[in-house]
């Protein structure tokens, strides 16, 4: 009668708890953009998160929207207007059930509609005329700018620096420096050498 009655109990016991099922917060999505810097005043904001949730973009801490992810697991956020200089995003992945994520690594942006600066050092006229075949190009502009003479790169040091060097022909040689900078802003220049033998 004891073991028929400690097992009643235990089918009591069993019936009476309730099993509580933790419940995890969606993943934390990933923001994916093709680029650091842009001459653009808007962008398109993309990248992966959990499916049956909901994203909010955040640029520089401020909520610029929110959208569902699809089922392939993207989202995107068209025409985000951005603000001169650096914009950081970070995005929270928000469901019904399970709460929201913590934020995203932080991806920035720079917004830079302004051409490079150029300072020819030399030659630092727009026309000169030398005796010798073998010329330094020389110049400033801004650090990770990309350099061309002629269509040939020319060598950025960190400081924004370049120098290249090029070989006269007799007479005239005109020499197109372009600089562009990593937003895609450019800047041209023009000078004319003339090789005097």
């Amino acid at each position: 009668l004891l073991v028929k009655f400690s097992i009643l109990l235990g089918d009591l016991k069993k019936n009476t708890q309730t099993t509580t099922q933790k419940v995890l917060p969606p993943m934390t999505p990933r923001i994916v953009l093709p680029f650091e810097a842009t001459d653009s005043a808007t962008i398109a904001v993309s990248g992966f998160g959990e499916k049956g949730t909901v994203v909010e973009l955040l640029k520089n801490d401020v909520s610029v929207g929110k959208t569902e992810v699809t089922e392939n697991g993207e989202f995107n956020f068209s025409d985000i207007l951005l603000e001169s200089g650096e914009n950081l995003f970070s995005a929270i992945s928000i469901s019904d059930k399970s709460g929201s994520s913590e934020p995203s690594k932080p991806v920035a942006v720079n917004f830079d509609d302004q051409a490079p600066t150029l300072t020819m050092i030399n030659p630092s006229e727009d026309k000169l005329t030398v005796d010798y075949a073998d010329f330094d190009v020389v110049g400033q502009t801004e650090k990770d700018a990309r350099v061309t003479i002629n269509g040939r790169i020319a060598m950025v040091d960190d400081t924004g620096k370049f120098k290249f060097k090029y070989q006269l022909t007799s007479g005239d040689n005109s020499l197109e420096v372009v600089v562009r900078d990593l937003a895609g802003n450019e800047m041209r220049k023009t000078v004319t050498i003339k090789y005097d033998i």
